[in-house]
């Protein structure tokens, strides 16, 4: 059996291996980009000091950095983790498909479960700087969504967003085909609404999909458990 690590993974390589094909419009990621959430006087003031910290130091900051003053703390404001599903750094996803292991460590995770995760649902990935680091970031993401959604086993579509320093671009894998958004910038400081609230309503409403979800596949008797190949 071969084996492909995430940061191996290069574009060619996941749709030669695995089937997958990029498209350029999918109702599933419209859909999400589409819902409308609040943003309350307390979040936008968080949010643009967040975005003026990064203004201010974020071109000196290397990951850990970036991670922990600015990714961290605006996906935690959206309140995600609660008793069902939550947010979790650096695991590791690994499963079988077809003649290829795939397995790496996924920088972010959404899933069910609080204190380990279960069902992965969103995975992201972060780099500084593209010249900085090793491999694609936008292969490495969608390898470990792609390894998601074999551990899930229910073919359902999986969200993901890959960092390189300010600018997010989502991403969704839905069957075999996985389309990209535009591209947002956290530090863009615009006089219609800034990035920066762009992206936390996508991880605000990311939030009301997954519980609606897990809301679903409850009330069809349908019980989340845990995979050992989840850590």
């Amino acid at each position: 059996m071969q084996k492909i690590i995430f940061r191996e993974c290069t574009l060619d390589l996941l749709e030669e291996s695995f089937g997958l094909v990029q498209i350029f419009e999918n109702t599933v990621l419209t859909t999400w980009q589409g819902i409308s959430t609040t943003i309350t006087e307390h979040e936008q003031a968080h949010l643009l000091l967040l975005r003026n910290a990064l203004l201010l130091g974020g071109n000196a900051w290397n990951e850990v950095e970036l991670e922990n003053k600015f990714i961290s703390p605006l996906i935690m404001l959206t309140q995600i983790d609660n008793p069902t599903f939550a947010y979790f750094l650096e695991r590791t996803l690994s499963c079988q498909l077809g003649e290829y292991e795939l397995s790496g460590t996924v920088d972010g995770l959404i899933a069910s479960g609080f204190r380990n995760p279960h069902k992965p649902f969103f995975c992201l990935h972060e780099y500084k700087r593209a010249i900085d680091n090793q491999g694609n970031p936008d292969a490495q993401v969608l390898a470990a969504m792609l390894t998601a959604r074999e551990l899930n086993g229910d073919k359902q579509p999986i969200y993901g967003v890959f960092i390189i320093g300010s600018i997010w671009q989502f991403i969704v894998l839905e069957h075999n085909q996985y389309c990209l958004s535009q591209k947002y910038d956290a530090s863009a400081v615009r006089k219609g609404q800034d990035d920066v609230l762009a992206i936390f309503q996508m991880m605000k409403a990311l939030r009301e999909i997954i519980a609606q979800r897990l809301s679903y596949s409850n009330k069809a008797g349908l019980r989340c458990s845990p995979t050992l190949r989840v850590c």
